[in-house]
């Protein structure tokens, strides 16, 4: 059994829009774990444009085949509150409405300058994400063709938690608490990611040496508590929904 993706949830949505939308959002995620908050407004802005030419797409009945700016963003985004009454108001109305304020905050916020007493770029990072994080939630409400329970399990991993125990650089990761055992920073590093990792990418983040043992005493015994869906033929793992409550329930994510 393969989990459903983001990519999977948005099939409905032409591959111009939804492959940048994914792209923009896949590495805001990255950048908000490296602690980089000037990037992620960066991201966040891009993101907002892509996002907003999906929902002017669903809005007129014609999407576009690849994103571009509107020259006005404010007033392009109130330009689809008409066609709320025939088309709903998620897309129309609600969501334009949060990509307008992202797309504020983003543009006249003065991200990266450091001459304020308190820089408000961390606060920032944080509103952008959450933000993005709702509006992706949205877009698959929407256009999700999956089965119930796999469209929920794809908001609830987008809509899942980022935090700072995982040091990320590049496609490197590591835990920041030595202490926890193999079990357990493999469910903190597949929560932190929210989409399948490689059985090798996953041994060499938790610096597990043996490839055997790994597989057999760790990831089977975590399928086997069904915290995480060990695909052995894909050699990928992935989080279970069981398995985010976890984390979010044990404490893992707390630092000491």
């Amino acid at each position: 059994m393969t989990l459903p993706t983001l990519k999977d949830a948005l099939s409905a949505i032409p591959a111009g829009l939804r492959n940048p939308l994914i792209e923009e959002f896949e590495q805001a995620l990255d950048e908000y774990r490296a602690a980089d908050w000037e990037k992620v407004g960066l991201k966040a802005g891009k993101f907002c444009e892509v996002a907003y030419c999906i929902c002017a797409g669903h809005a007129t009945g014609t999407h576009a085949t690849s994103p571009s700016k509107p020259g006005n963003f404010p007033q392009a985004c109130r330009d689809l509150e008409q066609y709320n009454g025939t088309k709903g108001r998620s897309l129309c109305m609600q969501v334009p409405k949060a990509l307008a304020a992202l797309y504020e905050l983003r543009n006249n916020r003065a991200i990266g300058h450091v001459s304020a007493e308190i820089s408000p770029n961390h606060m920032d990072a944080e509103f952008f994400l959450r933000g993005m994080k709702w509006v992706m939630g949205e877009l698959v409400r929407n256009y999700s063709q999956l089965p119930l329970a796999d469209s929920h399990a794809v908001v609830e991993a987008v809509t899942a938690r980022t935090f700072h125990i995982v040091w990320s650089s590049g496609n490197v990761r590591r835990v920041l608490e030595p202490a926890k055992t193999s079990g357990q920073k493999v469910l903190i590093l597949l929560y932190a990611e929210s989409k399948p990792v490689s059985v090798a990418q996953l041994q060499a983040w938790v610096e597990y040496k043996n490839g055997t043992d790994f597989k057999r005493k760790v990831l089977k015994d975590l399928h086997k508590k069904a915290l995480v869906h060990f695909d052995e033929k894909a050699a990928t793992v992935q989080i279970l929904p069981t398995g985010q409550a976890h984390v979010e329930k044990s404490g893992l994510l707390v630092t000491k």
